[in-house]
């Protein structure tokens, strides 16, 4: 992989932006081209020491010349503090202070050690923060780890101190902790009369409600693995999502019924099926069970007798990847995983109990159905339940919940800033959104025009180990690495290939650490026994292995591979670039398509985009094409040229544009689906939509099948 020479980008954090220091390559003459250049290094200190091992081995000379210039540093630095003393004990506090201050800095700059100090300085009150909260976590994680607990236990110990409080809210019914905690009782009982026992796995398939919760927390309670299937699922992939989990049952609502019908004679014949009805004595599919009128009947006490119960470290949930790029992967998440989880947002992105939570994320992804109804479970909060996300009504729900921390997830946030403004945009409590997928390009908008004091933008991945929060309300941000202590927290960002995510080794063999400002891919150390590192992976031991990177800083050891490019300012700071495969190669350049996305969507009214790098004939690399939702053709090609000319540099700019004239799909966690209209490429005669080109004129141009033509024989250049 070949890195450019030219000086990196400097995220300029006050201002919430990113600029050079100085104009590079002469791209445009402007400062715009390493934002969206992803391969560019730099001669600054890395983010953190790097290990033993890490890097290009040194000959026995420059290790030599290395300590002999330590000893005279150290010598140095120790006969200047000796002075400093001295001039302090002979002029006294007044006049000392000063001189001691002033030779301080004198050794500082002398030693080359003054930029080390600076970013200390600035990044020790957020070091400090995130430690006191990191250290209270890992103080409850090893309290319910002592006692192994349950999420049934830890719950039931709020449903004794708070039976009346409220729980859950959902289409103005409250649910209190009593009520929800009697009704997953019904549900363990229904199942242990017929037989179900710890161990076993029933899959769940509702839409938002709160049974969806009882439900897989009775379950739990008889150590039943709960599978959460995503209910927008049908036919192939849903079929999938129930073998591939080997579930014994499957629940599903009402709802849903036609999907399941639709994939009845494929199932397994052993699958047993329940259908949830909304009320009893409604019909339901003739080889399913009736579960309401089963629930109807079932004690409410907790079941004890044959109870095989289950411990800290069983299996709890199992959770599908979004399924961006293939079918769903089951992750396995434990007890265990699931209080670190919902105990680590809790903490470190500083949720108090009294908080009301709004979701209206999907229950079956980790965001919503773990890190939100985690806070009533595990910490005695109330959540907001809403079945199906809504721009318009968003902040309306808090205002009539009376919310104090709002969810949010990938595109949700455009889709809310792009609703008319209604008057009451800052009538509401919320003091804090938490979730990933906030853009830095709309991020200032969003917390003006909504009045948001903070934002908790949190990264992580349902099967990985490497969660990170931005705790300071940086723009942009995902969160952070220590410069001063990052032993404490085991992440890192190695060199990779961005193309193929395949990490790039030294000559030891071993990963090399990202300088600051240097796109990389972000690992997870893996220590097997320990909550926070552990690496469970999926069902599918597989697609496990394919996660897991080995002998990084030295022979042996073992990380979560993320997949993901980011990196690092110097402070620390992390921020989000791109999908490894995501980003394309073009003129020597490699562009992120997520930071192309959100400047096409801006340009052009906060449409879904999507951006992705297709062939053409006889030309090196991929250029950038945007496939942009636009079914009145109200896009303003001419100012969108324009826009693009003066926000991206050239290689970065869509050489085609396509305006969809149907909706893209979209996974559960909002992301958009790309891999399709990649596949499709920028050729009129497979597709209907509207194409254009971007003439040498520097204008988007009709795209007809006569210029693609011309195009595949290379008589139109780009």
């Amino acid at each position: 992989m070949v890195y450019n020479e030219t000086k990196p980008s400097i995220i300029d954090i006050e201002k919430g932006h990113v600029e050079n220091d100085q104009a590079t390559n002469g791209v445009d003459g402007d400062k715009k081209q390493q934002r969206f250049n992803i391969s560019s290094t730099s001669s600054s200190a890395v983010v953190a020491r790097s290990p033993p091992g890490a890097g290009s081995p040194r000959s026995t000379s420059e290790r030599i010349s290395r300590v002999f210039l330590y000893v005279i540093q150290f010598v140095g630095f120790g006969c200047s503090i000796a002075g400093i003393v001295l001039v302090w004990y002979f002029m006294g506090w007044e006049f000392g202070l000063p001189a001691v201050l002033i030779g301080l800095l004198a050794v500082l700059i002398a030693s080359g050690k003054w930029r080390w100090f600076y970013i200390a300085a600035v990044t020790i009150p957020r070091d400090v923060k995130a430690l006191a909260r990191y250290v209270k976590l890992l103080m409850l994680v090893k309290k319910y780890n002592r006692q192994n607990a349950t999420i049934a236990d830890i719950f039931a110990e709020y449903v004794a101190k708070q039976p009346e409080k409220v729980c859950l809210i959902f289409e103005d019914r409250k649910w209190t902790f009593r009520e929800v905690n009697d009704y997953s009782n019904r549900v363990a009982n229904v199942f242990l009369n017929n037989k179900y026992k710890r161990g076993e796995v029933v899959g769940l398939m509702l839409e938002n409600r709160p049974e969806f919760v009882a439900m897989w927390l009775g379950l739990s309670k008889l150590g039943v693995i709960v599978p959460l299937i995503n209910h927008n699922l049908r036919k192939n992939a849903l079929l999938h999502s129930v073998n591939v989990a080997n579930c014994k049952a499957l629940i599903y609502g009402e709802s849903l019924r036609d999907a399941v019908q639709e994939i009845k004679e494929s199932l397994p014949s052993s699958l047993e099926l329940f259908q949830f009805n909304d009320a009893v004595q409604q019909p339901v599919l003739d080889i399913a069970h009736d579960l309401a009128s089963m629930l109807q009947n079932a004690s409410k006490e907790q079941p004890t007798a044959n109870v095989n119960k289950p411990d800290h470290h069983d299996k709890l949930l199992y959770i599908y990847t979004s399924g961006t790029t293939g079918l769903p992967k089951a992750a396995v998440i434990t007890h265990s995983r699931f209080v670190f989880i919902t105990a680590a947002i809790h903490m470190v992105a500083g949720f108090r109990n009294d908080d009301i939570f709004y979701t209206p994320l999907p229950l079956y992804h980790t965001a919503g159905g773990m890190m939100s109804i985690g806070q009533a479970l595990l910490f005695g909060a109330t959540v907001v339940i809403r079945k199906k996300f809504s721009a318009s009504q968003y902040f309306a729900d808090c205002k009539k919940n009376n919310c104090t921390v709002g969810q949010y997830i990938g595109e949700m946030c455009r889709y809310i800033l792009a609703t008319p403004d209604s008057g009451t945009d800052k009538a509401h409590k919320v003091r804090l959104i938490f979730g990933n997928g906030l853009r830095p390009q709309i991020w200032p908008q969003f917390v003006e025009r909504f009045n948001i004091p903070r934002v908790a933008e949190f990264y992580g991945a349902t099967e990985g180990n490497a969660n990170i929060v931005n705790i300071d309300n940086t723009v942009g941000a995902i969160g952070f690495v220590s410069r001063i202590i990052p032993q404490v927290y085991p992440i890192s960002i190695i060199r990779a290939d961005p193309a193929t995510g395949e990490p790039i080794r030294g000559k030891n063999g071993l990963c090399q650490l990202c300088e600051p400002n240097e796109p990389g891919v972000f690992i997870g150390k893996i220590l097997p026994n320990n909550p926070s590192r552990a690496f469970l992976g999926y069902v599918d031991k597989s697609a496990s292995e394919k996660k897991i990177v080995r002998d990084i800083f030295k022979k042996g050891d073992a990380a979560f591979l993320s997949g993901d490019l980011l990196v690092a300012d110097e402070r620390g700071n992390l921020f989000f670039k791109d999908r490894t495969g995501d980003t394309f190669r073009w003129k020597g350049e490699n562009v992120s398509t997520s930071e192309v996305e959100a400047e096409v969507s801006n340009a052009s009214g906060y449409r879904d985009t999507v951006v992705y790098g297709v062939e053409i004939p006889n030309m090196e690399g991929r250029a950038g094409m945007a496939a942009v939702l636009d079914p009145e053709r109200q896009v303003d090609l001419t100012k969108l040229a324009q826009t693009l000319k003066e926000t991206l540099p050239s290689y970065a700019r869509p050489m085609f544009v396509r305006l969809l004239t149907k909706d893209m799909d979209m996974t559960g966690t909002f992301k958009l689906k790309k891999l399709d209209l990649q596949k499709e490429g920028y050729d009129p005669n497979v597709i209907e939509d509207a194409l254009f080109y971007l003439s040498p004129k520097g204008s988007y141009e009709s795209l007809t099948k006569e210029v693609f033509d011309q195009i595949s024989r290379g008589e139109i250049r780009f």
